[in-house]
């Protein structure tokens, strides 16, 4: 788990940043943890962590186990459903654009846990096109937006992450090692997109970029066979994917100041 997150900056509820920095290091750590990692990773005194954790409890947003760690609750669950409705609402337009421009699937997905889900898309017209159902999990290794999101990342989160999803193989393409992830994620930093080559289904090609500054990590996507895919020009498509998703983010940080 990493470290606080904000300091409180004036005019804002202490004990509110506060109950936020404990749900996302909750969220860092897998969903459940104790109150000793807590501690340890937030530098707040047990005693206003047990309180705040207290009141989480009782208002639904984090659940105590049989063995006194506590976990993620589910009211987050309506939340962060009614939250990645709001951001496919403002994704749309940008992929529409997108999928104007390639003629292929484009798709936003989100990091939620350790798994991407897919909150918004916009389909290609042709009769042979990819279809992933949004609302879909997948395991974040063996797709071009989860690899975005991951070069995002620190390194020990990476690591961290990837160490509890496990890294099955997909296909005989799929990553399967940390450090083969860790490696392809240098690329990605270094080229400025993701790829994911048949890696999460055979014969299918994505390409993908982060949304930067996103609440939560974001990413954006064209995906279609292997075949068409091959003759997009990256170097025409990946500065268009740039521009929208910096153009999204611009978007998304104007309506969370606003609220």
């Amino acid at each position: 788990m990493t470290g606080p997150r904000r300091a409180n900056q004036g005019g804002g509820v202490q004990s509110i940043e506060r109950a936020f920095d404990l749900l996302e290091l909750m969220a860092d750590a897998g969903g459940e943890v104790a109150l000793s990692e807590l501690a340890e990773a937030s530098g707040l005194p047990l005693p206003t962590i047990h309180r705040i954790m207290r009141t989480l409890v009782t208002s639904g947003y984090a659940r105590q186990q049989p063995s006194r760690r506590y976990s993620l609750g589910p009211r987050l669950i309506r939340l962060g459903e009614t939250a990645s409705r709001s951001l496919g609402s403002w994704a749309r337009p940008y992929l529409a654009e997108l999928t104007e421009a390639t003629g292929e699937t484009s798709n936003m997905a989100v990091l939620d846990g350790d798994q991407i889900v897919y909150v918004a898309q916009v389909p290609s017209q042709h009769s042979m096109r990819m279809f992933t159902e949004v609302g879909r999990r997948v395991d974040v290794h063996a797709t071009a937006v989860g690899k975005a999101v991951l070069a995002d990342l620190a390194t020990d989160t990476v690591a961290q992450l990837l160490g509890r999803s496990g890294m099955r193989a997909q296909t005989e393409r799929t990553i399967t090692t940390v450090a083969a992830m860790q490696d392809e994620l240098g690329r990605v930093r270094e080229q400025g997109f993701a790829i994911d080559d048949g890696e999460q289904e055979v014969g299918v090609r994505c390409y993908a970029v982060a949304v930067p500054g996103a609440p939560a990590g974001a990413g954006i996507s064209i995906s279609g066979p292997e075949g068409r895919m091959t003759r997009i020009a990256t170097d025409t498509i990946v500065p268009l994917m740039r521009r929208l998703a910096k153009d999204l983010s611009a978007e998304l940080r104007t309506a969370s100041h606003s609220a």
